[in-house]
This record gives C-alpha cells, structure tokens and sequence, in this order.
C-alpha cells in the first residue's frame, strides 16, 4: 500500500503567510521569469538586461511556485 489512514489529505497551503523580501547580496541579480521551461528551469530577463537560463534549486522547486512574469532573485555562478 501507499501508507496509512492520512495519505489523501492533501497538501497544506498557506498562501497567507508572506514571505520576507530578500535583498541582492554579490554575485546576485533580480529577474523577471519570461517563460518556464519545465525540468526545474527556466527563462528570465535579468535586471542588467541578459536574457539567462535559469535553474530553481531543489529547496525551493516544490514548496514555492514561480509563474511567468514574477520578480525572482538569481545567483550568477561564475564558470571556470
């Protein structure tokens, strides 16, 4: 079996309780998502103005939903 007596129970939302803002540290930028690619990634138009790949890190890829046009903060990784 899929376990016990509570498994339908669904998920607990609290779309109510609002999150802090988080402010840009170094290495950071503020983007708009253009589109969501699926696969945990998607396409945003950064505040500098570059249109970047982006990846959502696995701690947030359940728990908060990120749709088009929403205000996301990115960490740019520097490749060697």
């Amino acid at each position: 079996g899929k376990g016990g007596k509570n498994r339908r129970r669904g998920k607990n939302e609290n779309e109510s309780e609002k999150r802090e803002l988080v402010f840009k540290e170094d290495g950071q930028e503020y983007a708009q998502v253009i589109k969501m690619l699926g696969n945990g990634r998607l396409e945003a138009l950064c505040f500098d103005g570059v249109k970047r790949l982006c990846h959502i890190r696995g701690k947030l890829r359940k728990k908060v939903w990120i749709n088009t046009s929403d205000i996301i903060l990115i960490g740019l990784r520097d490749y060697q």
